[in-house]
């Protein structure tokens, strides 16, 4: 694989009311990246927090979008322009609440899939070919309960798990940079026992 600059973008709302919440779990992720990386984010152009390292000798720069979640796409455009790199070179790390707490599921491309976050980034990009990084939060809510849902923060017990899963996360991250999308696919998308 080319030693080439990939782009980590960890998606999350900014603001501490919503640092420990369920939606932010890509800005946690994205944090335990730069730690490995030794990066340090200063604000970038583009409206994110951005910073540069490497993950073994490969270049890598991590972003935070200081846009809320579901304005993502025009911070990831832009900072795709700027850098010229072309989606592939990115990895989008999001919540899902579709996949039980702590669970991975990395995706070259695909939909969408009910994230209005990843939806404003296909909309801005026109197409949805670009890596994510799918991490489970859960579905434990009555109906018309998501949104209060992914604001929330984890209980006690999911903590503990989604705590290791930022581990696992940072991971499948450096799988992607290091030996590219396919290979960190079959490494991270089984069930952990």
């Amino acid at each position: 694989m080319s030693k080439s600059k990939r782009l980590i973008v960890g998606l999350g709302n900014p603001g501490a009311e919503y640092e420990a919440t369920r939606h932010n779990i890509g800005f946690e992720v994205a944090d335990a990246v730069a730690e490995r990386a030794g990066a340090v984010f200063e604000h970038g152009r583009g409206n994110v927090l951005l910073g540069w390292g490497r993950i073994r000798s490969y270049p890598v720069g991590i972003a935070k979008p200081l846009t809320f979640m579901n304005r993502s796409g025009k911070a990831i455009s832009t900072l795709l322009g700027i850098w010229r790199m072309a989606p592939r070179q990115m990895l989008v790390i999001v919540d899902d609440i579709n996949l039980a707490p702590g669970r991975l599921r990395l995706r070259a491309s695909g939909s969408a899939g009910g994230h209005n976050g990843v939806q404003d980034i296909v909309d801005r990009l026109g197409h949805h070919d670009f890596p994510r990084l799918r991490i489970g939060v859960g579905n434990d809510f009555s109906r018309g309960g998501q949104v209060q849902h992914v604001l929330s923060p984890f209980s006690p017990r999911e903590r503990l798990s989604m705590d290791e899963a930022v581990i696992r996360a940072r991971d499948a991250v450096e799988a992607f940079v290091c030996e590219g999308i396919s290979i960190a696919m079959n490494r991270f998308n089984r069930d952990v026992t």
